[in-house]
């Protein structure tokens, strides 16, 4: 493997734990009862860890492929950007959102 594709590799799985970071973050940030936010800031990125789990990780449950694979991985990304956003972090969402679709398009350059 070249090290150019292990890298990008190194860098997709460092964004997957972004997102369960930011969902777990947006969820501790909510203007709610203590309860509330606690169950939503654990809750949150347990089901994203599992919606990943059974659709896009290397072994997943149920994989996806071709255009249904590009899908989910858009739209999960993307609930992480806009976790950051609706938390008031704007800039690390866009941050976020900008490595995660330039990490895709050089993985997909690079035959992943």
């Amino acid at each position: 493997m070249s090290s150019l594709r292990y890298l990008s590799l190194s860098i997709a799985f460092v964004l997957e734990l972004a997102v369960l970071a930011a969902t777990g973050y947006a969820g501790f940030t909510l203007v709610h009862p203590i309860v509330l936010r606690v169950l939503v800031g654990l809750g949150a990125p347990v089901l994203m860890a599992v919606a990943w789990g059974l659709f896009a990780a290397p072994r997943a449950s149920i994989p996806l492929h071709g255009v249904a694979s590009v899908t989910f991985q858009v739209a999960w990304f993307g609930v992480g950007a806009l976790a950051l956003a609706l938390a008031g972090r704007t800039a690390p969402a866009i941050t976020l959102a900008v490595v995660y679709l330039l990490n895709s398009a050089a993985l997909r350059l690079l035959g992943h």
